[in-house]
C-alpha cells in the first residue's frame, strides 16, 4: 500500500479521475454552522436553512436561499414526493441540460412553457400607467442586426413572406416625441423560421435597427410574421405532450427600444388573426399588445416606401396591396439618467 500524500483537504488524490482530483482540490471553508439535529419530516427543513444562513455579505442571496429551501420543502411535503418521482424528476432537468447548446436554451425553454419566464418579466417590468407594456424577449435577439434608414426592409430579397409596413411614434408619457429611440426588431420569416435557426445563412435577416427621427416616427419594411413551434423534439416536447399541451407561439414580432433618457422596453407585438393569440404557450401575449394587421391598397403609400404590391383574395375579389401595422409606444423616463 501506498501511503496518500496530504494536502490542506488532507489528501491527495494520485491514482483516480479528474472529476474526483477536482472535489479534493480546495479546503473546505471554515466557519462555524448550527449542529446538526436528529432530522425529521417535521424539523430537516428549519435545520437546512440554519445551515445555509451564513451568508453575511449578499443579504438579497441570503434571503432567496432561505425562501428556496422553505418552498422547495413545503412542495415536496405537500404532495409527499416518492422517491421514483424525485428520481424522474433530476433524471429530466439533466436530460434538459444535456440538449443544450450555444443557440438552444432548454432551461430557459421550460421556464417559458411553465410560465415562470413571464412571470419573471412581469415582476422585473412593472408597466407604468399610460406606458406600452413589456413582453418576454426570446431566444433569438441578436446584436449583429444591421442599422436601416427609415422605411427600408430588414428583410433581405426573396424572403418568404407577405410584405408588411410597419410605422408609428415613440412618446413619452406626456405625449411628447422621443427622437432618435433606436428600435431593435426581429422576427421569423414567412416559413415561421429565425435566421438564427437555418443551417447556413448569408448574415442577419428580419431583424435590425431603425431609428426614430425628430418628431418620434419610424417606419420599416418587413414581412407578415407567422405562428411558430418553439423546440418540442428535447425534455420540454416530451412534458407538453404529457401535459397535453400544443407547443406553438402566435404570430408577433419582437421589439427593443433604448434610448439614454428612458428605461429600456423590452416588448412584443401579437398578431390578432393568430391561430394561437389565446393559447400561447410561453405565456407572453398581452391585452394592449395584440395588434391588427390591415390589408391595404393603398398605391401612394405603396410608392412612398418603395413597395411592390402583391395579389391576394379578399372577399373573393383578386386585390393587390400590401399588409400595414401601426403601432405607437410610449416609454418611460429614466429619472436616474445622465442629462
Amino acid at each position: 500500500m501506498r501511503p496518500a500524500a496530504t494536502t490542506t483537504s488532507g489528501f491527495v488524490a494520485v491514482d483516480v479521475n479528474e472529476n474526483t482530483k477536482k472535489k479534493w482540490a480546495a479546503a473546505p471553508k471554515d466557519y462555524v454552522v448550527p449542529k446538526m439535529l436528529d432530522l425529521t419530516i417535521e424539523n430537516i427543513t428549519g435545520n437546512v436553512i440554519s445551515v445555509n444562513s451564513c451568508v453575511k455579505d449578499n443579504p438579497r442571496l441570503q434571503y432567496i436561499i432561505t425562501k428556496l429551501i422553505q418552498v422547495s420543502h413545503d412542495f415536496v411535503r405537500d404532495v409527499q414526493l416518492q422517491f421514483d418521482e424525485w428520481e424522474q424528476a433530476w433524471q429530466y432537468l439533466t436530460r434538459v441540460g444535456q440538449i443544450s447548446t450555444d443557440v438552444r436554451h432548454e432551461m430557459v425553454l421550460l421556464s417559458d412553457i411553465l410560465g415562470i419566464s413571464a412571470l419573471v418579466d412581469s415582476i422585473s417590468f412593472p408597466t407604468v400607467p399610460g406606458s406600452t407594456e413589456s413582453s418576454i424577449l426570446g431566444p433569438f435577439h441578436d446584436d449583429d442586426a444591421h442599422f436601416f434608414s427609415a422605411g427600408e426592409s430588414i428583410a433581405s430579397a426573396n424572403t418568404p413572406g407577405d410584405v408588411t409596413l410597419v410605422r408609428g411614434n415613440i412618446r413619452d408619457l406626456n405625449g411628447n416625441p422621443v427622437e432618435k429611440a433606436l428600435i431593435d426588431v426581429w422576427e421569423t420569416d414567412g416559413n415561421g423560421v429565425y435566421d438564427l435557426e437555418y443551417a447556413e445563412s448569408e448574415g442577419p435577416n428580419c431583424r435590425g435597427k431603425v431609428s426614430s427621427d425628430n418628431n418620434g416616427n419610424y417606419a420599416f419594411l418587413c414581412v407578415k410574421p407567422v405562428a411558430y413551434p418553439i423546440s418540442n423534439d428535447g425534455p420540454v416536447g416530451e412534458l407538453l405532450r404529457t401535459l397535453n399541451r400544443h407547443w406553438y407561439r402566435p404570430a408577433h414580432m419582437h421589439f427593443m427600444i433604448l434610448h439614454p433618457q428612458y428605461k429600456k422596453l423590452i416588448t412584443a407585438l401579437y398578431s390578432k388573426d393568430s391561430k394561437y393569440i389565446e393559447s400561447d404557450t410561453v405565456f407572453g401575449v398581452k391585452q394592449s399588445l395584440i395588434v391588427d394587421y390591415v390589408w391595404t391598397t393603398d398605391l401612394a403609400i405603396a410608392k412612398q416606401y418603395g413597395i411592390t404590391p402583391f395579389a391576394r383574395q379578399v372577399d373573393g375579389v383578386e386585390t393587390k396591396g400590401f399588409w400595414l401595422l401601426e403601432f405607437d409606444f410610449t416609454l418611460v423616463k429614466d429619472e436616474g439618467a445622465k442629462l
